[in-house]
């Protein structure tokens, strides 16, 4: 009851702090192309149930219908604008909207696309126990996805193969073990990580090992090597 009451106060009161600039951010994602401002995709909210997440939007009109759902920070289908949007985090903050609702929560694993959930494994399926979130431990170690593939080849299959997996791992660790100080905890520290990453990391790491992360899973989300130098099985 704590977290959701935190969920509903907290969405709300952001909303409602910063419906000026996104006002400004909407009207100018809006005088790009003349184009809705929004991105609405349906996401595989607690237990699977399909719901409509509601992001701003960072690229272009019908770049959802290319096929590539993992993004790289040098796709040319985010807009300039987009870059920004997307540097600042900006395109979450309408998502306050689904933790208003209850689809979301303001903290939980990120919510997949049906088509990415039909894949999941037996233990990825535990992340479907608890709403998702807006941000989460995975979230913050991998706050730079875009930046991860930018030279890969293929996204998507990068994705899947080096950062899925690991990011499922994190996921886990929340759902095991939710409580309304990990989610404090976990706001806090992804504010920080928007102005010094790396002494958040060393921050969350100490979270981790608290909660008995694995030695390679601390190790992964350090983020001192490529991600593709670590293997699944190695845990």
């Amino acid at each position: 009851m704590g977290r959701r009451l935190l969920d509903i106060c907290a969405a709300a009161i952001g909303l409602f702090l910063l419906s000026v600039p996104l006002a400004v951010i909407l009207f100018l994602v809006w005088r790009q192309d003349g184009d809705s401002p929004f991105y609405v995709a349906d996401r595989a909210g607690k237990g699977g149930k399909p719901f409509r997440m509601v992001k701003i939007r960072s690229m272009v009109i019908h770049a959802d219908k290319t096929g590539v759902e993992s993004t790289s920070a040098s796709d040319n289908r985010i807009t300039p604008l987009g870059h920004f949007i997307r540097r600042w985090k900006v395109d979450e903050l309408s998502q306050l909207w689904n933790v208003l609702k209850g689809d979301m929560s303001l903290v939980g694993p990120r919510p997949n696309t049906l088509a990415e959930v039909a894949t999941y494994s037996p233990a990825e399926m535990g992340l479907l126990k608890v709403r998702p979130g807006i941000t989460d431990f995975s979230s913050i170690v991998f706050s730079d996805e875009g930046d991860i593939l930018k030279d890969s080849l293929d996204p998507n299959a990068y994705y899947t193969q080096y950062i899925r997996p690991w990011k499922g791992r994190l996921g886990l660790i929340y759902v095991q073990n939710p409580s309304l100080a990990l989610n404090l905890r976990l706001i806090t520290l992804t504010i920080l990580a928007i102005f010094d990453k790396e002494a958040t990391l060393l921050k969350l790491q100490k979270l981790l090992r608290k909660y008995n992360a694995s030695d390679t899973l601390c190790l992964v989300s350090a983020r001192k090597k490529q991600i593709s130098t670590f293997q699944i099985g190695a845990e």
